[in-house]
């Protein structure tokens, strides 16, 4: 592994490592600040923080799957790392890392409130259209998520994406 590449998955580590340390300051804060307490009103109407104890997933569907939603977030993580570890240190590939972390860090951050709670903690509500409670780490996955499979769809050509291999190559000996 070239120096290059090991400052780039430095970054995506220090990255990650920065995205759910603010994303469990979050939390901690609307625990502190909003648990057994009315809404707090940002805009009338429109945006308020509300704290919830989510024990489902996104939309509170799933609930109490806790080992489920743990194993996914492995499995998701697993990939996120190898297609981090395979990717070219060519600039092109700079916001798949950048996406890439920003969805890493979002399962971790949920994950570890499930390991430590048995629920996620959510506190922001967009009253305006009813949207499901939510909190950072849910941005981090469901923002990043959408531009990734845009970029796949309409910036990235097949070709560039051949790094990715989960096929093990075969090697014979010619005798």
């Amino acid at each position: 592994m070239s120096r290059k590449k090991k400052i780039i998955l430095l970054l995506d580590l220090i990255s990650i490592i920065a995205l759910i340390l603010l994303d469990q300051y979050t939390k901690h804060l609307a625990v502190v600040h909003l648990k057994n307490k009315a809404a707090f009103n940002i805009i009338n109407g429109v945006l308020e923080l509300n704290y919830l104890e989510n024990k489902g997933a996104a939309f509170g569907m799933l609930q109490n799957q806790k080992i489920f939603f743990i194993f996914v977030a492995i499995v998701i993580l697993s990939v996120i790392a190898y297609v981090l570890i395979k990717t070219p240190d060519d600039r092109k590939y700079t916001i798949l890392h950048v996406l890439l972390s920003l969805i890493a860090a979002g399962a971790i951050g949920n994950m570890i409130d499930r390991i430590r709670y048995d629920y996620v903690v959510d506190f922001i509500y967009f009253v305006l259209i009813n949207f499901p409670i939510f909190n950072v780490a849910d941005i981090y996955v469901s923002v990043s998520t959408v531009i990734l499979i845009i970029l796949l769809l309409f910036y990235y050509k097949e070709k560039d994406l051949n790094f990715i291999s989960f096929k093990q190559k075969r090697y014979r000996e010619i005798k």
